[in-house]
């Protein structure tokens, strides 16, 4: 169900991982992802695949979380997957299949397999960043990331403020959906019929509560930073100051020891 997705928790723990400075893990995490797209055989996922049972070991967590994350996005994986497969051209000697319209071709379910792994990797990468960091920290962090740009004009402590809220929304919102899904199937409501039309129109019932329920949220948050005298990032203070420590040296250097092996194995024609 709905309520089991794991997208934006936090789950709290006294880990290596949950006591790096929440800088380090959003850039770490950033170039995990700029690694991955530029990884180019299955050796190297393998050894990104290691390093991510690897952390999520360090930082206590289980594997049911990361699955969570995927679940939800499942058909698009597979939906992504079919699509290169039967897009993707070779030559004549690797055509697997020939039906109709569909030709597959080795290259096709080499990209498919490639894509996939991509996807999976990407999600299961990012999840530790937020299951590791609080939202609190996760918005002293962007912003701290964007204080350079706000010579630019860039507004940084509200950019950060946005993105960090949207983040812990998403959980709540799920609970909210899944709580309006039930009452509407005790009300006679079919969210799981095939027919599109059918299924379109169940929606209706859903999004409508949902959307209303968003903006009552929203406005109680509003209400409740002003009520806090909030009036933007100037002249704010921490409780918890961002300093680097020989820790956070530490999983930058695991880090880049990982993005050399991928991209000395990118070069030895291993698949």
């Amino acid at each position: 169900m709905i309520k089991n997705i794991s997208i934006g928790q936090y789950i709290p723990g006294d880990s290596f991982i949950h006591k790096l400075d929440p800088r380090t893990k959003i850039l770490i995490s950033i170039l995990f992802i700029v690694n991955l797209f530029l990884v180019k055989n299955f050796a190297a996922y393998a050894l990104i695949l290691a390093f991510i049972l690897l952390m999520v070991r360090v930082a206590q967590l289980s594997f049911k979380y990361l699955y969570k994350g995927v679940k939800p996005v499942f058909v698009l994986i597979l939906f992504t997957a079919f699509l290169n497969m039967f897009v993707t051209r070779g030559t004549e000697s690797t055509k697997l299949l020939d039906f109709w319209i569909f030709k597959i071709y080795e290259e096709g379910v080499y990209q498919a397999l490639f894509m996939t792994f991509r996807l999976v990797f990407l999600i299961m990468g990012t999840s530790i960043l937020t299951l590791t960091t609080s939202p609190i920290e996760l918005t002293d962090g962007i912003e701290s990331l964007l204080k350079p740009f706000k010579r630019l004009g860039v507004p940084a402590h509200e950019l950060a403020m946005m993105m960090s809220i949207a983040l812990r929304f998403i959980p709540t919102l799920m609970d909210e959906t899944d709580k309006i899904m039930k009452a509407q199937m005790a009300r006679g409501a079919d969210f799981e019929s095939t027919n599109i039309i059918k299924k379109a129109k169940s929606l209706i019932p859903l999004l409508v509560p949902l959307f209303i329920s968003s903006f009552r949220r929203a406005e109680e948050l509003a209400m409740a930073m002003e009520a806090r005298s909030y009036r933007g990032g100037e002249g704010r203070t921490r409780m918890k100051k961002l300093v680097y420590t020989r820790r956070d040296a530490l999983a930058f250097l695991i880090f880049f020891a990982l993005v050399a092996a991928t991209f000395s194995l990118r070069y030895t024609g291993l698949i």
